[in-house]
């Protein structure tokens, strides 16, 4: 595996999976990030698109079927995660079918629909840093000032962005 010297940044996939004005948020437990809070996502592998990616891993981490994808942005600071830098790219999607379970016990201890609006204040614990870093983004941001005007910055933004694949 690569180290922190890496010449480039790995890419790392976010899905933000909406049930209604819900999030689902998943606890980790292995590696430098224990306890904290994360979307379901993992690595882009060769050859993979970005939506490919986002159904395989929620499908992998969740059992959920999603569907409607759509690109939110991404990370603009890299970020290490077990001696490895990262950028994240971030995806939406809508909650088609399925109860969330965890399929991977030695990843996740739990996954959690969380009423978006009561967001950050109700999760028991701290956000996985690529999310701190997007919605840090978001914040600074012309559009999501905006939204954030309307308590809905996230939820706008995925209304707002363009359907890329029903999946």
């Amino acid at each position: 595996m690569q180290s922190t010297t890496q010449p480039y940044p790995l890419i790392g996939v976010g899905v933000v999976i909406w049930r209604g004005e819900q999030i689902l948020l998943g606890r980790r437990i292995n590696h430098s990030n224990e306890g904290v809070w994360q979307f379901p996502g993992g690595h882009l592998e060769a050859g993979e698109s970005v939506t490919g990616c986002a159904a395989r891993e929620v499908k992998e981490e969740t059992g959920l079927v999603v569907q409607g994808f759509r690109h939110l942005g991404y990370t603009e600071k890299t970020f290490t995660v077990d001696g490895k830098r990262y950028i994240t790219l971030l995806v939406s999607c809508e909650h088609e079918s399925g109860e969330a379970r965890v399929m991977e016990p030695d990843k996740c201890s739990q996954w959690r629909w969380f009423d978006y609006h009561m967001l950050p204040q109700q999760i028991p614990g701290p956000l996985f840093e690529p999310i701190e870093i997007f919605m840090s983004q978001l914040g600074a941001s012309q559009v999501a000032s905006q939204a954030a005007s309307q308590g809905t910055d996230l939820l706008a933004l995925h209304r707002s962005s363009l359907l890329i694949c029903a999946h």
